[in-house]
């Protein structure tokens, strides 16, 4: 080393050109050409070498090599060599540039690199290449054309050094990134793909007349961007009916948020759904994005809407009417287009009756109303809709498909669900819990609840031979006395409920002795 450096004006700009060069590329392949070329334009070199280390194996490999010929590539598979071997282990232990114009005088050269390398290296200047975040790899200048390296040529490959490690690890961050970003668009599309498979109307269970009629309305309004208001009990599937009319129209490639309106305070669910600016309230120490600024250009959910506080609801409707919010402590206003689906498990106009709820925005999410049928005004759909859960719990905790019986059938039909689905699917997982291993679901593993329903106590002690005919002709007799009973014996109207033709009808209330009322 000299203790006086100056460079020339031919130095100084290659040097300045390599660096500025360096910074610019982001393609790893290409920085590492535009590295060998600048290099090799300051100093007449044969080759450019650049070797990472790998910590986590204490490894060097080779990101950049060199061919017969003096040809660059960067290998398919990097050579690696132990980080204890070699001028480059000695480089990464002394943290100190290294000249060598002679290996074959000196020891620390390592010539056993694995794999076939037709390269003979001769001399070599070797440098560390350090950042902020520390070592890692060096930089090797191989073979100098003319003569032997100078402490000259050492000092100006040091002051390049340190952009070129820079302008690395750069690369491989990008990279890295770069190869996030791919791995989070397919994660996206695996999981876009998954939940539209569980958001097709396939995944709505039911063929009984309540359900056909539900289903004809949603595919009047699946290809609008209409806003919706889902009205209906609890556990009777309103967001599953939301994600259905969402990924089956043509949003399904536009975002799908959801939030529970009665599940936050007002402040932190008008942060939750209009975002908030940095030093809007202590703790907002950043801008957050809200839920609608999120769903723009999709659809947001907002269930049990009936729960949002009075103040909300005004900030609501200025969304509905003009497309635009302000996030909390913003001086400004953002534009957004969304599409709006609410849903309550109260009767909203009741609501507006007693003053709860606005009557100016019940209008405004009550363009059309779909009304999802309670389990107990649809119990022709619990047999396939115990029979799903079954299999899905059964599958979950390993066990097989227990097969209900026709006493533990009557249980279910004969039971008002309050709860309705979701209280359904609990009971079946509950059911296949207790059931074990058994491939038969016997009354015994219901809930007491269930067990002392007001006819199923009576039949559940009837013998377990009981034939599934008979049990069906149960179900049968039932729903045709309690459709004549709500349409006043009119048998034309029970037929159309029932879905049966009227002879049908008449043919099964002579066979089951039912007297028209």
């Amino acid at each position: 080393m000299v203790d006086e450096f100056s460079l020339t004006g031919d130095e100084f700009s290659h040097i300045c050109e390599a660096v500025t060069s360096f910074q610019t590329i982001r393609d790893m392949d290409k920085m590492l050409v535009a590295i060998s070329d600048k290099l090799r334009a300051l100093i007449a070199v044969e080759g450019v070498s650049i070797a990472l280390h790998d910590p986590a194996n204490k490894e060097f490999y080779f990101i950049y090599t060199i061919e017969e010929g003096g040809g660059e590539h960067a290998p398919r598979e990097p050579l690696r060599f132990p980080d204890s071997h070699g001028v480059a282990g000695w480089v990464m232990s002394s943290m100190q540039p290294v000249t060598i114009n002679d290996v074959s005088e000196d020891n620390r050269y390592f010539g056993g690199l694995p794999g076939k390398h037709d390269f003979i290296t001769k001399s070599m200047i070797c440098l560390p290449l350090k950042t902020r975040r520390g070592f890692i790899g060096v930089l090797y200048a191989l073979n100098k054309l003319d003569g032997n390296f100078t402490p000259r040529e050492q000092k100006i490959f040091e002051i390049v050094s340190g952009t070129i490690a820079v302008s690395i690890e750069n690369g491989l961050l990008y990279d890295e990134l770069t190869n996030n970003v791919r791995r989070l668009k397919e994660e996206r599309r695996l999981l876009l793909s998954q939940v539209r498979s569980k958001s097709s109307f396939t995944s709505i269970i039911g063929s009984s007349p309540p359900m056909r009629q539900m289903f004809d309305l949603i595919e009047k309004v699946i290809d609008t961007s209409t806003t919706i208001l889902i009205q209906g009990e609890t556990g009777t599937g309103k967001e599953l009916i939301a994600k259905v009319i969402h990924y089956n129209g043509p949003l399904k490639n536009k975002p799908f948020v959801a939030e529970n309106c009665g599940a936050l305070p007002e402040t932190l669910l008008e942060s939750e759904l209009f975002g908030y600016v940095r030093g809007a309230f202590t703790g907002a120490h950043g801008t957050k994005k809200g839920l609608f600024e999120i769903a723009d250009g999709g659809t947001i959910f907002l269930d049990e809407i009936s729960e949002m506080p009075p103040a909300m609801q005004v900030k609501l409707l200025r969304v509905l009417q003009e497309g635009q919010f302000r996030p909390l402590g913003a001086t400004r206003t953002v534009d957004v287009n969304v599409r709006i689906i609410a849903s309550t498990n109260r009767d909203l106009s009741e609501e507006v009756t007693l003053g709860r709820f606005r009557e100016d925005l019940y209008y405004r999410i009550n363009v059309l109303k779909i009304t999802p049928p309670p389990l107990r005004k649809r119990k022709e759909d619990i047999l396939p809709l115990a029979n799903h859960f079954l299999e899905k719990y059964a599958t979950k905790h390993n066990r097989p498909v227990p097969i209900l019986t026709p006493l533990t059938l009557d249980l279910l039909m004969e039971f008002d669900w309050p709860g309705n689905i979701r209280q359904l699917e609990n009971e079946m997982e509950r059911a296949v819990t207790v059931a074990g291993g058994s491939r038969t679901l016997y009354p015994d593993f219901l809930s007491e609840k269930l067990r002392q329903t007001r006819q199923g106590e009576a039949e559940r002690n009837m013998p377990r031979q009981s034939t599934l005919k008979g049990a069906v002709g149960r179900l049968e007799a039932r729903m045709i006395r309690e459709a004549l009973g709500r349409h006043g014996g009119n048998r034309s109207r029970v037929a159309k409920e029932l879905g049966i033709s009227r002879q049908g009808l008449l043919n099964k209330i002579a066979a089951y002795g039912l007297a028209a009322k």
